[in-house]
């Protein structure tokens, strides 16, 4: 499209700008299955926390593990900074609006502690539990180490934007294929939300590609950086790039999650219909009475020394962790059995698999 006579612009659509819709053949939702793959771990829930401080600690992480889903713990959160979070936590809840920004900086300024790395990914080992684990792609190098020598199961490596090819005159940024190859965990990495740079994670190796950047409840990137890619969109080009390396790889399959925009059940839905093999969610499960936030949501981003670009945002409580996942639900906009809600418009739309639903069709609803 013409933007102006010098620039022009792709029309890309937002999860609330389609719909599915229904097959000819429908099935009981007993009948279908939401398991999700990856590598050599299975899970019965096709659902990943996000690693926001808010949202995932070792105990919601548990949680989440024993109810079918994975968690991911932020080892640059409060869990990896200070022994005993909670009372922070609390002082984060109880912040002014005006000065929540500037003491989340101060709190997060607090050095991180490599033994609490190693301390934080054993409390979820000791379960039994697959255990995952985030560093940004700036930290990933010093402390990928100890992450790896205390048996963390999956490796994720999250940013704003991630890309195979970072430029930096200031330090050797992260090889990232050197360093995936070198592991012995299949790594996650993103977020990308375009064909090319999607495809260019997916040749350095990684299990599994992140969607999106800045679109989540408590982000500001879109209004702080202008940076922005309706989700929709940016998953069916990422999902295009998996099928073009499954054929350039000869049969490599890389995971795609989307990560962000998600706050209920009709958009998790929406988000795997356009070819995502999980999401990755973090408001819709801050409103849980076991969130750490207490009804109040923030990521890795509000805290930003230099640049904030997200803010506490009070999400409030509306049920436990397994009524949001599993049911069953009191509310009716979508906030609650997440899960047992996808089951439903799988059985509507007729299919009995994840895979086979990603084909189901879409249709574009501009109005929302």
């Amino acid at each position: 499209m013409e933007i102006g006579l010098g620039k022009n612009g792709r029309r890309a659509y937002e999860l609330d700008e389609i719909g599915i819709v229904p097959a000819r053949r429908t099935r009981d939702p007993e009948e279908v299955s939401i398991a999700w793959q990856i590598d050599a771990y299975r899970f019965e829930t096709p659902l990943v926390v996000s690693p926001m401080d808010s949202v995932a600690s070792p105990e919601t992480v548990v949680s989440v593990g024993r109810q079918g889903g994975l968690g991911v713990l932020d080892l640059e959160g409060l869990w990896t900074r200070y022994e005993d979070p909670e009372p922070l936590l609390q002082e984060i809840r109880e912040l002014d609006e005006e000065a929540a920004t500037k003491r989340l900086q101060e709190i997060y300024a607090a050095p991180i502690q490599e033994d609490l790395i190693g301390r934080r990914i054993e409390e979820i080992r000791s379960t039994g539990l697959v255990t995952a684990a985030r560093l940004s792609p700036q930290r990933t190098a010093q402390y990928h180490r100890a992450v790896v020598d205390a048996g963390v199961d999956i490796f994720v490596i999250r940013g704003t934007t991630v890309s195979a090819e970072h430029v930096s005159g200031r330090a050797e940024p992260l090889n990232l294929k050197q360093f995936i190859y070198d592991l012995d965990v299949p790594v996650v990495v993103g977020g990308c939300a375009t064909y090319t740079a999607a495809l260019h994670l997916m040749r350095t190796g990684a299990a599994g590609v992140l969607v999106g950047f800045g679109g989540g409840s408590g982000h500001t990137t879109r209004s702080v950086l202008g940076v922005a890619v309706p989700m929709a969109s940016a998953i069916g080009d990422v999902a295009a790039a998996r099928r073009d390396y499954l054929d350039e790889s000869g049969g490599r399959y890389v995971h795609v999650i989307a990560d962000g925009g998600m706050t209920g059940s009709g958009d998790i839905a929406k988000a795997l219909a356009c070819g995502s093999d999980a999401v990755m969610v973090g408001s819709p499960l801050a409103r849980a009475t076991e969130a750490p936030g207490r009804g109040y949501h923030w990521g890795s981003e509000a805290h930003h020394e230099e640049l904030p670009r997200g803010h506490r945002v009070e999400v409030g409580t509306i049920g436990s962790l397994e009524s949001i996942l599993h049911g069953p639900a009191s509310t009716s906009d979508g906030s609650m059995n997440l899960m047992g809600a996808l089951r439903r418009t799988m059985a509507t739309s007729g299919y009995s698999d994840l895979k086979e639903f990603q084909r189901v069709e879409v249709v574009v609803n501009p109005h929302g």
